[in-house]
């Protein structure tokens, strides 16, 4: 029966046009990224340059993934997290907006296992967004560039590495995997408001105002010594897959955390559903 419920969660989710709307921008702000760094010379001489300090070869290192990894992280760090909310706040929201639920709830079915049917659609969605958004990166980047090693400069967060082609791939999809549970937490934070008794668009909102608050805070250097303590600050970690060696306890750390936030957020969203009058 859960998997039933599951496949019609899923066929309404996926049947709504703005669903795709994340896909969609994502595969132009790749291409314009990947446009820019293949023909704008300012941005070549900005890779290149630590490359030839370093006496790396660019034919072997200004390659596609080179180019992917930037691609990957720019678009992680500002529209996955818009797309994945605007989705998790609709998924309760909407249909309470719309007065669907009270049709959904005449049935023997609790509000528990409706909620949970429903995180389980959304988390299916944050996933395969994020892993269309590595995938088609470095397809794009494989018409415009040559394949070979990986090289990464995130001076934001103190990682500088050079990989060989082998162990740069298996960092990348790495990275990749990991990136799916930031879409995951957030998407979640998301679905927290929309259970609450508010419009999709407020409870999208209202899940960015507090992502970006705890960006905002995590990137004030007078708090250095409290980043730990920021939600992003643990969103982030599958950038750690790039650092060499790679820290597996803090990504353990911060896995922990992040699952330990996911379900906060569903009990308390679980709780304020469960008060609510909807039948009425």
């Amino acid at each position: 029966m859960f998997y039933h419920q599951l496949r019609n969660e899923l066929w309404k989710l996926f049947a709504k046009k703005r669903t795709y709307i994340g896909f969609g921008m994502f595969l132009v702000a790749q291409l314009l990224i990947i446009l820019l760094f293949r023909y704008n010379s300012g941005a070549r001489a900005m890779i290149t340059r630590p490359l030839l300090q370093m006496n790396y070869s660019l034919e072997q290192f200004y390659s596609s993934l080179t180019i992917a990894v930037p691609v990957l992280i720019n678009i992680a760090y500002l529209l996955l997290p818009l797309y994945v909310a605007l989705v998790g706040g609709d998924l309760v929201a909407k249909e309470a907006e719309d007065g669907t639920l009270r049709m959904i709830l005449s049935r023997p079915i609790s509000r528990f296992r409706l909620l949970l049917v429903k995180w389980v659609a959304g988390a299916i969605f944050s996933v395969i967004l994020a892993l269309v958004l590595g995938v088609s990166g470095i397809l794009f980047c494989s018409l415009f560039f040559h394949s070979g090693g990986l090289f990464v400069a995130m001076p934001w967060e103190h990682v500088f590495s050079v990989f060989e082609s082998t162990e740069g791939w298996e960092r990348y999809i790495e990275a990749n995997l990991f990136l799916t549970v930031k879409a995951i937490s957030i998407m979640g934070l998301a679905f927290m408001f929309s259970c609450f008794n508010m419009k999709p668009a407020a409870a999208t909102i209202v899940a960015l105002s507090v992502f970006l608050i705890s960006k905002i805070l995590q990137d004030i250097p007078y708090f250095a010594d409290l980043q730990p303590w920021f939600l992003t600050y643990h969103l982030n970690v599958w950038v750690d897959l790039f650092r060499q060696p790679i820290p597996w306890f803090q990504i353990g750390e911060s896995m922990s955390l992040l699952f330990g936030f996911n379900v906060t957020f569903f009990i308390i969203g679980w709780l304020a559903f469960q008060v609510r009058d909807i039948k009425s």
